[in-house]
């Protein structure tokens, strides 16, 4: 774990040795669909195993959610300063985009000392992507605090995410909160964004759960946070018992086609992003599978917009 002290000089020992150019929202290299998989998907893979099945099936676009099971990217050896050049010019070399880094931090912590790991490590997660030329860092607004007023917990995420946000501000990187947890429904994230009102603070759209939680439909959470959105994360599934079972894109009852006609038509500039939750549910259908099948179902639907 880098400290303050640690991580300036990690991010002095890059600027002395890269271009770091100002980061700007997520961008799919000229000809290729703006497709993009979570690595969440693929706890198997090592990082060129990664970059080279996403070179394969024509995807664009990486988010870096662990790899090989560790989820504190700040760990990872590809992105140790005496590494990171490298596998920036690995990615390069296969014209892959990072859409994001998905870190863990929650911002609705109480307990001061817990509240100040999940703080360090979105710091950290920042750090990282100024380092990488990574435009975001997804954290969660996770639970309301049970017999808790609702309202000290979104004054707590707001008071958390402006923290982010402010460390975030001149490094280029926008801090995203994701629509999980019991921040799934437009207008809790609608005040939310408006109350935080920092352009370092923006939103990660998961259109699932807001339609399977939250029960809106796309449309419906478009107009009202269509403005914030800057990264989707997309999944289908169908009803299972009193949960939900993960099938393939396309095969389900979430309105996936629908959700991306809706984003291409309303001007979102960002990547289609496929979160294949394998690393929580390792029963699920393999990467190898799952992975090409998103990337031809999701150029069907792009191409009829």
């Amino acid at each position: 774990m880098l400290d303050f002290a640690s991580r300036r000089q990690f991010l002095a020992t890059l600027a002395a040795g890269l271009a770091l150019p100002k980061l700007m929202e997520a961008k799919s290299p000229k000809g290729m669909p703006p497709l993009s998989f979570s690595t969440l998907g693929c706890p198997k893979w090592d990082w060129t195993t990664i970059l080279d099945n996403a070179a394969k099936w024509k995807f664009s676009g990486i988010e870096l959610r662990g790899i090989q099971k560790e989820m504190d990217l700040t760990k990872r050896p590809e992105f140790s300063p005496s590494r990171i050049a490298q596998s920036l010019a690995e990615l390069k070399a296969k014209g892959i985009k990072l859409t994001d880094l998905g870190s863990s931090a929650h911002m609705n912590e109480p307990d001061s000392t817990e509240r100040t790991k999940q703080m360090d490590e979105g710091k950290r997660f920042i750090d990282l992507a100024h380092a990488l030329h990574c435009p975001f860092v997804r954290v969660f607004g996770d639970k309301f605090i049970e017999g808790e007023p609702r309202q000290t917990g979104f004054d707590r995420t707001v008071a958390g995410l402006k923290e982010l946000g402010e460390h975030a501000r001149k490094s280029g990187v926008t801090v995203l909160i994701e629509s999980h947890g019991d921040f799934y429904e437009s207008d809790t994230l609608k005040r939310l964004m408006e109350t935080v009102n920092l352009p370092s603070v923006g939103l990660l759209w998961d259109t699932h759960h807001t339609f399977v939680s939250g029960h809106e439909k796309p449309a419906q959470t478009w107009a009202a946070l269509g403005k914030y959105v800057k990264h989707v994360h997309l999944k289908d599934s169908i009803p299972k018992g009193n949960d939900r079972q993960y099938v393939l894109t396309g095969q389900g009852e979430v309105p996936i086609r629908e959700t991306v006609q809706l984003l291409a038509r309303g001007g979102y500039k960002g990547f289609y992003n496929l979160e294949w939750e394998k690393t929580w549910i390792p029963d699920l259908e393999e990467p190898e599978v799952v992975f090409p099948q998103f990337a031809k179902v999701m150029q069907e639907y792009l191409a009829a917009v």
